[in-house]
């Protein structure tokens, strides 16, 4: 490269002192060390201990919700495994994160889960700012900003575990889609910001429009919808009270609904139709000092569900499948020190559309948290889920305790509020 350069400048008729500039110009835009993007490995080990036999967790069902929110189960082609899913000792996932700015108008990150049933790309996406306004634009796989909890990821959680209400309306993932989002920060004293998000829509556990297709068959039994078909927005605002700070947001997202339950154990059926998700959120947290303060976080989630069940075999019309669902969780989380925390979350399912299986769908969940720095996280947290049935229709006391190991090394990004 410094030949090329000095012999396009002597030829050129420039003076060394010219050539000199060239040369550190070049260095200057080809010092690689500016283009190695902020690297980051965290790792989460559990060991778990059910008062249920491995065996049964999968066909534990949150009744008229969801089934195989617990243990390894098979969906359709995919093989699924929850987190801290087994007895004893469990790998939840190594997660890789890549982030850098690309130039002055983008930056791009990277998350990646690995873990023993494979490689999962958990977010990949281009941001920018450059529209100015107050704009900000992202696109590619990402975690929706839906409500409070969606857009964070696992090793941010206060507890090891996502509340009933969103595992059994959206599953473990969440909605964590290939699309588009539009975010718009109002120029206020307080914070205000308004978001758009035109998604696939391939959600596992409320949203989808692909093809559903019977064994030896070509064409499908149900047939699918157009995508993108998922559309998210919402309104967030936050403000200070001395030391405490409050931080809401309503949200809503629509869409179409293909759910493949062929593999149901009771009647095999394709759910097709269109679903809306209503969210509301609160978290006060007040700050007694630099290390210690006090949070309170709750989440509403209603969603609406409008379509028709079909046979999973011939795509024959079964019934009506239309059916409206409610829950929250809200959870008290207290930061002792630099090192210490403690919280306690309850979790219930205020209407699951069923009313032979509708009281006391609850969850009650403590834990004790120690960290030895801002890497290092253990966690010993206790369940007992009262909102789980067996596949003959009777209630399952579940209890659980996890100790957890979060590690992390490397340079990540600072979490969002």
């Amino acid at each position: 490269m410094k030949k090329t350069i000095m012999m396009s400048a002597f030829c050129a008729g420039l003076a060394y002192g010219d050539v000199a500039q060239l040369l550190d110009a070049d260095k200057r835009t080809f010092d690689n060390s500016k283009y190695i993007p902020d690297i980051s490995l965290i790792a989460d080990i559990a060991y778990v201990s059910h008062s249920i036999d491995s065996d049964e967790l999968p066909h534990l069902e949150l009744p008229g919700i969801a089934h195989g929110l617990l243990g390894e189960h098979t969906h359709g082609d995919s093989h699924h495994a929850t987190y801290n899913a087994n007895q004893g000792f469990n790998l939840n996932y190594a997660e890789l994160v890549l982030s850098s700015s690309v130039d002055p108008y983008f930056s791009m990150d990277g998350t990646f889960h690995f873990s023993e049933n494979g490689v999962e790309v958990e977010e990949a996406y281009a941001t920018t700012t450059a529209l100015g306004n107050g704009l900000r634009l992202r696109g590619g796989k990402l975690l929706s900003n839906f409500g409070r909890l969606n857009s964070q990821h696992h090793h941010y959680w206060d507890f090891n575990d996502m509340p009933l209400v969103y595992e059994g309306f959206l599953g473990m993932h969440g909605i964590n889609e290939l699309g588009a989002q539009l975010q718009w920060t109002a120029p206020t004293s307080n914070y205000l910001m308004a978001g758009f998000e035109v998604l696939q829509g391939e959600n596992e556990q409320m949203f989808g429009n692909a093809s559903v297709f019977s064994d030896n068959q070509e064409e499908p039994v149900v047939e699918g919808t157009k995508a993108p078909s998922l559309f998210v927005g919402y309104l967030k605002s936050s403000f200070d009270i001395e030391n405490t700070t409050i931080f809401g947001g309503v949200s809503y997202a629509q869409g179409d609904s293909l759910l493949d339950h062929s593999d149901d154990e009771d009647e095999p059926h394709v759910f097709k139709g269109e679903s809306k998700l209503f969210g509301a959120d609160l978290t006060v947290l007040h700050a007694f000092d630099s290390y210690s303060s006090i949070k309170w976080q709750t989440e509403y989630l209603k969603r609406k569900m409008t379509g028709y069940d079909y046979n999973a075999t011939n795509g024959i019309e079964i019934d009506d499948g239309s059916t409206t669902q409610d829950g929250l969780y809200t959870q008290l989380v207290y930061k002792i020190d630099n090192s210490w925390q403690m919280g306690v979350r309850y979790d219930t399912i205020l209407d699951n559309g069923n009313a032979e299986h509708q009281d006391g769908l609850d969850k009650y969940s403590a834990m004790i948290e120690y960290h030895t720095s801002e890497f290092a996280r253990f966690r010993l947290q206790y369940n007992y889920n009262k909102a789980l049935f067996n596949d003959e229709g009777e209630r399952e006391n579940l209890h659980s305790i996890i100790f957890s190991a979060n590690i992390a090394i490397g340079a990540h990004a600072a979490h969002a509020f």
